[in-house]
């Protein structure tokens, strides 16, 4: 009897957890989990232990080849790759048949993200300008989390228009294909010409691969190993092993017009990626200690430059750039949504946690520069003060809906999830 209550239970427990996975804004609140988790244990005497978890080396070696780093860069370089591979076929995917096929549909989330890029690495410069090696955090505050964002805005269920969520998406696409851009040219160093030439040789095999019609998968992961290997020891960033990759994938079957190569890799990537690539990379990465905070770290310029260039950077740019490209007749704005949304919207954009905490750990891990600041502050202090202000602006923008333009009764869309 008391074995079939424990199955009971054990079935119930398995039914919410499979429930709660499939909910948009699972990925989103697994990440808020992973930072605060890593956040709490940084700040208690289990501190010590964290530190000597991701400073501990890890080692790879064939003969008298090795790769010896320690676990929070095998995470950085290695797991972040897989990501970056995940991202490159979203996008090859989209380009080839989805939001981003059409070019008259790319138009306002195009210019969101380019006002959403170029503005907040202004305000980031206009504190840092003249001040050693800050200079070099550029980026930080360009990035934009799409998984967060998503998740923040599936909490809001029917209040956000369908199509809000299309620009959301589209628009945070076009920012990591920016964001892949700066990485390859902006945070390559060191280049080992052998290990480049290696890498170089993948390429024509991957194209005659994909020429070829070849989809058996593991033929090109077992091609993706070398290809990530080689670029690690180039010093061309690793990760962006992942995003070549997944060009080369084959976007259908020749053989079989309805199997597609990419469609079926990404779907297969999705959970493993939002569920643990992701908070892995968040756990490891977001573990600030705050004793060893002041005020001078808090206001010092890298910190507050991050900061406003997420918070105030990203909502001027992506809601100025949409407002002129259809003020100037090169876009125009979805049925269902009106310039209110779009600056909810933007707000949202100022959450940039995982890539900013990815492209600031590429900023400063080599000039030390971070012993008297920590970037991180104004990351994570940003990105939560931008999904605070864009939760309550669409919160309220969608309590002030009529229930026409929703097709939802009032009384109830604060209870529905999409």
């Amino acid at each position: 009897m008391a074995t079939k209550k424990v199955e009971k239970v054990l079935d119930g427990l398995v039914s919410e957890v499979s429930y709660f996975l499939k909910r948009d804004s699972a990925a989103g609140i697994i990440l808020m989990a992973a930072t605060a988790l890593a956040l709490i244990i940084a700040n208690t005497p289990m501190g010590y232990y964290y530190n000597q978890l991701i400073d501990m080396k890890v080692t790879i070696a064939a003969g008298t080849f090795a790769i010896d780093k320690p676990l929070l860069l095998w995470i950085n370089d290695g797991l972040m790759a897989v990501f970056f591979f995940h991202v490159g076929l979203e996008l090859k995917r989209e380009v080839c048949e989805g939001e981003l096929a059409n070019p008259k549909d790319i138009v306002l989330p195009a210019a969101g993200a380019i006002g959403g890029m170029i503005i907040p690495v202004a305000i980031y410069l206009f504190f840092t300008w003249g001040h050693e090696n800050a200079v070099s955090g550029w980026a930080i505050p360009a990035a934009t989390d799409i998984a967060f964002a998503l998740g923040i805005m599936a909490l809001l269920g029917s209040r956000v228009p369908a199509s809000l969520k299309i620009f959301l998406v589209t628009l945070a696409i076009i920012d990591d294909i920016g964001a892949i851009v700066i990485i390859a040219i902006f945070y390559t160093s060191n280049i080992t010409f052998t290990a480049l030439v290696v890498a170089a040789v993948c390429l024509p095999v991957l194209y005659l691969m994909n020429k070829r019609n070849v989809v058996d998968l593991p033929a090109y992961i077992l091609v993706g190993i070398v290809l990530w290997v080689a670029m690690l020891k180039s010093g061309v960033h690793a990760t962006l092993a992942g995003v070549v990759l997944a060009a080369f994938i084959p976007m259908r079957d020749n053989r079989n017009l309805s199997y597609s190569p990419v469609t079926e890799l990404e779907h297969s990537l999705n959970s493993t990626v939002s569920f643990a690539i992701l908070p892995i990379f968040a756990f490891a990465n977001a573990g600030i200690d705050f004793s060893q905070i002041n005020v001078a770290g808090i206001f010092h310029p890298v910190t507050f430059g991050i900061f406003m260039g997420l918070v105030v950077g990203k909502q001027v740019g992506v809601f100025a750039f949409s407002w002129l490209a259809v003020k100037m007749k090169l876009a125009t704005l979805p049925n269902d949504l009106s310039f209110k949304h779009i600056y909810g919207c933007a707000l949202l954009c100022g959450v940039g946690f995982t890539m900013s905490l990815f492209i600031g750990s590429l900023s400063f891990e080599d000039s030390g520069v971070n012993r008297i600041f920590d970037e991180r502050i104004g990351i994570l202090g940003g990105s939560l003060v931008s999904a605070l202000l864009g939760y309550m602006v669409l919160f309220w923008i969608g309590s002030k809906s009529t229930p026409d333009k929703t097709n939802v009764p009032q009384s109830s869309i604060a209870s529905q999830e999409r």
